[in-house]
């Protein structure tokens, strides 16, 4: 190989290995397990940001009416708030915390997720703003047994 492609790949693995250490995402799972144990969504609130009290304006949920199918369950998330991070909770399932995302200054709320719910339930967003307060949305919608829709 010659010398200066090898140097040029050398610069190239230096740089992309310096990338990982630039990004600031908190890994919630192991930074606050207990949120992730949670059986209500109030209590997983509280665990993840230290308080369940949020200002109910601001965030968009859209969902069907009724899922067909439980186990994706098309989530539409946006939101024009400056935030730190887009948490997502249910109350259908055992543990209420389903994700949590940590965003930069310059992130756009606008996310389209699927999520599994055994039964139906309402599906709340909090969004953490950078002014420090919470905001959140919810959906209540009906998830089909069987597949039905009905």
């Amino acid at each position: 190989m010659e010398r200066r492609k090898f140097l040029g790949l050398g610069v190239f693995a230096a740089a992309a290995a310096l990338i990982p250490a630039t990004l600031s995402a908190e890994d919630y799972r192991k930074t606050k397990p207990d949120a992730w144990k949670a059986h209500t969504v109030e209590d997983a609130i509280a665990k993840l940001y230290g308080t369940s009290t949020t200002i109910e304006q601001g965030v968009t949920v859209t969902t069907p009416d009724v899922a067909a199918n439980g186990g994706a369950v098309p989530v539409d998330i946006s939101s024009d708030i400056a935030a730190k991070s887009v948490a997502v909770f249910q109350n259908a399932n055992p543990e209420s915390a389903v994700c949590v995302f940590t965003l930069n200054e310059t992130s756009i709320i606008d996310y389209a997720i699927k999520i599994k719910m055994k039964q139906s339930g309402t599906i709340t967003v909090v969004v953490e703003g950078r002014d420090g307060k919470l905001y959140s949305g919810k959906k209540t919608l009906s998830v089909a047994l069987g597949g039905c829709e009905g």
